[in-house]
């Protein structure tokens, strides 16, 4: 299995890569690859522990992407509280 495959001077990681890199964190991706309602990887634009850091400063880094996911790299069930962001 091949973890990184270079793409226009960006990097796609898989989401297993991801979850080692940065554990228990929100992941900003762009371009992800998608399987059903699973993301598969992505190019990191940006990452952090907090969702608001990444949603708000994350924005300014999606210029150039077709499409663009958040992803958290550890497992929801222990944190339980999930909102929904609305664009106003």
């Amino acid at each position: 299995m091949q973890l990184n495959i270079s793409t226009m001077n960006n990097t796609y990681t898989n989401f297993d890569e991801l979850k080692k890199l940065y554990p228990d964190e929100w992941i900003l991706l762009g371009n992800p690859e998608i399987k059903d309602t699973s993301v598969l990887g992505g190019i990191v634009l940006y990452h952090s522990k907090d969702k608001k850091e990444v949603c708000y400063i994350g924005r300014d880094k999606t210029t150039g992407y077709s499409s663009i996911t958040i992803a958290y790299a550890g497992d929801l069930k222990k944190r339980r509280s999930i909102g929904i962001l609305r664009r106003i």
